[in-house]
């Protein structure tokens, strides 16, 4: 139960004050919930969702102790939800989001004396994960919602990853007329064809479409990097992430949900090595869990920050 403290400053302070983030090379669209004098919680949500897939965890965090002692920002990603694109017409990579981190973290916090906790979800997590590989004296703690590494593959994959890559963006920039974006007119039947794809429930679906969507002229169009839904240039192999992830001090909570992806569940063992301050934790709930279990999970959280 929230303290009866926690809940007057939920109702009071924490309502949630939209941001924009101006970092050297694009805007970024922000949310903080609480005190900005409080140390952060910095969440990076996943691929094709946007900041508003942390409100349900946001509102569990205001109704916490949490809420007490820490800020939670959360951001969207370039070309998602409401934040600039990636100017010109290069192919995305993962490490653009790593570079992103990297000046999210020093706009908040320039002294590279201080450190922040990072949570991610899914995309969010490969890139909390990988920034705290690489800038361990930065990240206080980590928290991975149903994320561990950045994607590997074969080194014999390479060619046909380039060439499929190339293809699709080829597809997308060289015949802008046959690419012309599909108006919908509701929002309901957006949400139903993210429900069929996800499997996510409906409300879910509508919370994260609402903010990657915009109206004009009776129509409304998907605002989202349409080079999000194609092929990347380059992968690692498993040898060059294992040389990345190598044996991480930081204080690590992994979440997975009792219905999440299957190979993160096999990939226990080496979460175990990459993270040696690890501790690991299964909830009920999908890939999503912290929409559909947040209550859940801020207990987990409140617990693991304040231990």
């Amino acid at each position: 139960m929230p303290s009866n403290e926690s809940k007057q400053h939920s109702s009071l302070a924490f309502q949630g004050e939209p941001l924009t983030i101006p970092l050297a090379h694009l805007p970024l669209s922000a949310i903080r919930y609480g005190h900005d004098d409080k140390p952060i919680i910095l969440a990076c949500h996943g691929w094709l969702d946007n900041l508003q897939s942390f409100v349900p965890l946001a509102e569990a965090f205001l109704q916490s102790e949490l809420a007490l002692h820490f800020q939670l920002i959360t951001f969207d990603w370039p070309g998602h939800g409401l934040s600039a694109h990636r100017q010109g017409c290069y192919p995305l990579h993962w490490v653009d989001y790593l570079y992103d981190l990297d000046a999210v973290v020093n706009y908040f916090i320039p002294d590279p004396n201080q450190k922040i906790i990072l949570l991610g979800h899914s995309l969010g997590g490969i890139v909390a994960s990988a920034y705290n590989a690489s800038f361990p004296e930065r990240v206080a703690q980590l928290i991975l919602i149903e994320a561990l590494s950045p994607l590997f593959e074969d080194a014999n994959l390479n060619s046909a990853r380039l060439k499929r890559c190339f293809k699709q963006h080829r597809g997308l920039f060289n015949k802008p007329e046959s690419n012309k974006p599909r108006g919908y007119a509701s929002v309901d039947v957006v949400v139903k064809a993210r429900q069929q794809l996800t499997g996510m429930d409906e409300k879910w679906c509508r919370l994260i479409s609402s903010r990657n969507l915009v109206f004009i002229d009776g129509l409304y169009y998907w605002r989202s990097d349409p080079r999000l839904k194609l092929d990347s240039a380059y992968r690692m192999t498993f040898a060059q992430v294992d040389a990345l992830m190598n044996q991480s001090e930081t204080q690590t909570l992994l979440v997975l949900g009792h219905a999440g992806f299957k190979q993160l569940k096999l990939a226990k063992q080496q979460a175990s090595i990459w993270f040696k301050r690890l501790q690991l934790a299964e909830i009920d709930g999908d890939h999503h869990l912290h929409m559909s279990n947040a209550g859940e999970l801020i207990n987990l959280i409140r617990a693991f920050i304040l231990k």
